[in-house]
C-alpha cells in the first residue's frame, strides 16, 4: 500500500464546479472550481501557448482555504473548437479570465497564478485589472520580449547547436523562423504539419536535457493543436508590443508578487525573473537551484511560498 498516494488523493483539492463560459467569438472556454467554494479566489493561468490546465495546479492551495479557478485558454484543452486561432489572442484569453470571474461572480481580489505562459497571462492580467488581484504567485518567468526571442532561436545554440541547427535547416534558410514553421502547420497537407511539429514543435522539450532529441514517437490531434497555437502565437510575437509588460509594470507595483524561478531554466532564463523582481518593490524572487524548466524542486519551492506567505 503506497500510504504517500493514498494521503495526496485524500488532501487533494476536489473539483465543485465545472462548465463552460457562455460562447464569445466562436470559442467554449472550459472551466473548474477546486477547493473551499466559499474560500480565497485564486486564478490559475496555465502554460502554453497551446497548453492546458492540469488539475495539479491547485495542488499547492490549502483545499479548506481557497477557491481554486482554472481554465483551459482557447483553442487548448477541453475548450472549443481545439486549436481554433480565429478571435484567439492574448487579449483575448485576458479578457476570458476577467469573463470567467464575473460569471462565478467572484467580486473579491483573487490571488493570480500562472507559470511560464502563465506567468505572462498573470502579469497581464494584473496589469489590465490591479483592482481585481490581491496577490502575485508567478514561476518560469517569460516576459515575451526581444530577449526571449534572441534567446529561443539564437543564443541557446550554445549550448543545443545540433538541434537548433536542425530547426534552422528545416526552415529551409528563412530568417523568420517562427513565420515559416507556423505557415507549415497551418498549411493543411499533413506531412507539412508532421515537420513543424516534430523540429520547432519539440524544440523547446529539448532545452534543459543532457540526452535530448527532436520529435514526437507519435502526434495525436491534441499534439497537433497545441502546436498550431503555440506556433501561431510565436509567429505573431505573442500578439504584444515589445516590452508591453515591463513597459505597464508601474501600474502593479502595489500588489505584493512572489517569484520562483529554476536557476538553469533553459526555456525561460532567470534573467527575466531578475529583471520583473528589480521593478517591483513589493516582490520577493526565489532562486531554485536545479536546472530544467520544471521538475519537483520548483514545484516544492512554489508551495512553499504559497504556505509561507498566506
Amino acid at each position: 500500500m503506497n500510504l504517500k498516494k493514498i494521503w495526496r488523493q485524500l488532501t487533494a483539492p476536489k473539483i465543485f464546479n465545472r462548465g463552460y463560459l457562455p460562447e464569445a467569438g466562436g470559442h467554449q472556454v472550459y472551466f473548474v472550481e477546486m477547493g473551499n467554494p466559499r474560500g480565497i479566489p485564486v486564478l490559475v493561468f496555465h502554460g502554453g501557448p497551446g497548453g492546458g490546465m492540469n488539475l495539479r495546479y491547485a495542488q499547492p492551495f490549502d483545499r479548506r482555504k481557497y477557491r481554486v479557478i482554472l481554465f483551459d485558454q482557447r483553442g487548448c484543452g477541453k475548450s472549443c473548437p481545439l486549436g481554433e486561432m480565429r478571435e484567439n489572442t492574448t487579449a483575448d484569453l485576458v479578457e476570458d479570465a476577467a469573463r470567467l470571474l464575473d460569471y462565478l461572480k467572484v467580486t473579491e481580489k483573487a490571488v493570480v497564478f500562472g507559470g511560464s505562459w502563465g506567468s505572462t497571462l498573470a502579469l497581464l492580467f494584473a496589469e489590465k485589472y490591479p483592482e481585481r488581484t490581491e496577490r502575485l504567485i508567478v514561476s518560469k518567468i517569460f516576459l515575451c520580449n526581444q530577449d526571449n526571442r534572441d534567446w529561443e532561436l539564437g543564443h541557446s545554440g550554445l549550448f543545443y547547436p545540433d538541434m537548433l541547427g536542425q530547426v534552422q535547416e528545416g526552415a529551409a534558410g528563412k530568417k523568420n523562423i517562427p513565420e515559416y514553421y507556423a505557415d507549415l502547420i497551418n498549411s493543411g497537407d499533413l506531412q507539412k504539419q508532421l515537420r513543424a511539429v516534430n523540429l520547432y514543435g519539440s524544440y523547446e522539450n529539448v532545452l534543459g536535457r543532457l540526452a535530448p532529441k527532436l520529435g514526437y514517437a507519435e502526434v495525436d490531434e491534441t499534439l497537433l493543436a497545441s502546436c498550431r497555437v503555440m506556433m501561431n502565437y510565436a509567429a505573431n510575437r505573442f500578439f504584444l508590443k515589445e516590452n508591453e509588460i515591463m513597459d505597464n509594470i508601474h501600474k502593479i507595483k502595489d500588489i505584493p508578487t512572489a517569484i520562483v524561478h529554476n536557476r538553469l531554466d533553459m526555456v525561460c532564463p532567470l534573467k527575466g525573473a531578475w529583471q520583473l523582481h528589480q521593478v517591483l518593490p513589493k516582490s520577493t524572487l526565489r532562486v531554485v537551484p536545479a536546472a530544467g524548466h520544471s521538475g519537483k524542486m520548483i514545484s516544492r519551492a512554489v508551495k512553499e511560498e504559497i504556505a509561507g506567505i498566506m
